[in-house]
C-alpha cells in the first residue's frame, strides 16, 4: 500500500513537472490598426544631374590655367587659355579679305546701274548688261562668303578661351600650361565637370510595382536616400524620372530620383539605399514581422488567447514595412500575437509572457516578474497577455 502511494505521489509529480514545460515563455505584441507608408526599398547609384567633358575647339598651345583640380566652378567661368596670336591673325586675314571683296563689289553694282540706264538707251547689247550683272552677282556672293569667314575666325578666337559649359565640380586634370592640344579631341577631355548640386540616384524597381507608381499624381513622391550601408541619416528627395518602358531582361523599370545636395553627403558612383514613399495606406492591419512564420502549408502566426493558450492562426501578409507586417486577412486588430518563443510552442500549448528585456521583472527583482514566476511555479492559470509585456509591439 506504501508502495502503491509512492508511486502515485511520483505520477503526480511528473505530471505536474511535464503540466509546467508546457508553459512556454513568449513574448507578445498586440495588432494594431493604423496608418502604414506604402514604400519601395531598393538599392541604387548616384549619378551626377549634368556632366561635361570638356574638349578644346580648336588646337593649339595651352598658355594658362585659371582652376584646380577639384574646384567648384560657374558656368561660364574660363578654364584654359589657349594662344590667341594665331587666331588674331587670321580674323586680320579674313577681315581684309572682306574688306577688298567688299569694294569690288560696290564697283560692280555702280557698273551695273551704268549699263542698265546705257542698255536703256540701246547704247550697249543685251549681252553687255548680263555679263554686268553676273559679275555683281560673283562679287556679292564673294563678300557674303569672306563674311562668314570672319564670323568662323572670331569664333575659334573666343573658343581660345576655354569656358565651363556647366557649373559643378571638376575632376582631374589632363592638360598643363605648356601643353599642345588638338581641336575636338574627345578621346582625352581637358577636364571633366560635374554638376551634384542637386544630385540624382537611378535605380530600378520590379514591374510588379508599376501600377502602384503610374498611380500618383499631384507632386512628386517623396524618395529617402541613406548614404551608407549602416547610415540612419537619410536624405529627402523627390522623384524625377520615370522611365517610359519595362527593360524586358530584367524585369524592371527605372527610376531617378533628385535630392538637393548641398551638403555633398551624395558623390557620384556611390552606392545608397533608397525609399520610395507612394502614399499612406490607412487602417491598414498590422503587426512586428517577427510574429509572421512561415511553413510548407503557408503564412501563420500564433495568437494568445485570454487564457494564455495560444491558437495557430494562417493569415495573409499583403506587405511589410520597415519591421511591420500588413495583413490582409486572417487577424483583427486588437488580438495578441507571439513575437518571440514561436518555435517551442504547439497549438494549445500555454505561454508565459516574458518581461521586456532590461526591467526589473526580467531581472527577477520586479513585482510583476515576482508574480509571474509565483504563478509559473505554482502551476495556476496565468493572467491574460498584455500589450505593455512586450517591448517590440507594432508602432
Amino acid at each position: 500500500m506504501v508502495l502503491l502511494a509512492g508511486l502515485a505521489a511520483l505520477a503526480g509529480c511528473g505530471a505536474n513537472k511535464s503540466q509546467r514545460q508546457q508553459r512556454v515563455p513568449i513574448a507578445i505584441a498586440v495588432a494594431e490598426r493604423r496608418s502604414v507608408p506604402f514604400e519601395i526599398e531598393a538599392t541604387g547609384t548616384v549619378e551626377p544631374l549634368r556632366t561635361a567633358a570638356v574638349t578644346a575647339q580648336v588646337g593649339g598651345l595651352v598658355t594658362r590655367l585659371n582652376i584646380r583640380e577639384g574646384q567648384l566652378v560657374r558656368e561660364g567661368q574660363v578654364l584654359f587659355q589657349i594662344d590667341p596670336r594665331a587666331f588674331d591673325a587670321q580674323v586680320a586675314r579674313m577681315r581684309a579679305a572682306y574688306d577688298r571683296d567688299q569694294a569690288q563689289a560696290e564697283k560692280a553694282r555702280l557698273d551695273l546701274q551704268r549699263a542698265e540706264t546705257l542698255a536703256q538707251q540701246q547704247v550697249i547689247s543685251t549681252d553687255d548688261l548680263e555679263r554686268k550683272r553676273a559679275d555683281f552677282a560673283t562679287l556679292a556672293a564673294t563678300v557674303r562668303a569672306d563674311s562668314a569667314a570672319v564670323l568662323a575666325a572670331r569664333l575659334d578666337l573666343a573658343n581660345a578661351t576655354v569656358r565651363a559649359p556647366i557649373g559643378g565640380k571638376t575632376g582631374s586634370l589632363a592638360v598643363h600650361a605648356g601643353d599642345l592640344v588638338k581641336a575636338n579631341d574627345s578621346t582625352t577631355p581637358l577636364v571633366t565637370i560635374n554638376q551634384i548640386e542637386p544630385i540624382r540616384v537611378r535605380f530600378t524597381v520590379p514591374q510588379t510595382d508599376l501600377a502602384e507608381v503610374r498611380r500618383q499624381r499631384g507632386a512628386p513622391p517623396r524618395v529617402d536616400i541613406a548614404p551608407g550601408e549602416g547610415d540612419s541619416t537619410w536624405i529627402a528627395g523627390t522623384l524625377a524620372f520615370v522611365d517610359n518602358e519595362v527593360d524586358a531582361a530584367s524585369g524592371t523599370l527605372l527610376l531617378k530620383a533628385e535630392a538637393p545636395n548641398r551638403d555633398g553627403a551624395l558623390w557620384p558612383g556611390q552606392f545608397v539605399r533608397l525609399r520610395l514613399r507612394l502614399y499612406e495606406q490607412s487602417g491598414a492591419t498590422v503587426v512586428p514581422s517577427a510574429a509572421v512564420s512561415n511553413s510548407q502549408r503557408g503564412t501563420y502566426l500564433y495568437v494568445v488567447k485570454p487564457d494564455t493558450t495560444v491558437e495557430e492562426r494562417p493569415v495573409t501578409v499583403q506587405r511589410t514595412w520597415r519591421d511591420l507586417s500588413v495583413i490582409a486577412s486572417g487577424l483583427t486588430a486588437g488580438e495578441t500575437v507571439v513575437t518571440d518563443g514561436q518555435v517551442r510552442l504547439a497549438p494549445g500549448a500555454k505561454g508565459v509572457v516574458r518581461p521586456p528585456a532590461g526591467t526589473a521583472g526580467d531581472k527577477g527583482g520586479g513585482a510583476r516578474g515576482a508574480r509571474a514566476a509565483k504563478a509559473s511555479a505554482a502551476g495556476g492559470a496565468d493572467p491574460p497577455a498584455s500589450p505593455a509585456a512586450n517591448g517590440r509591439g507594432g508602432r
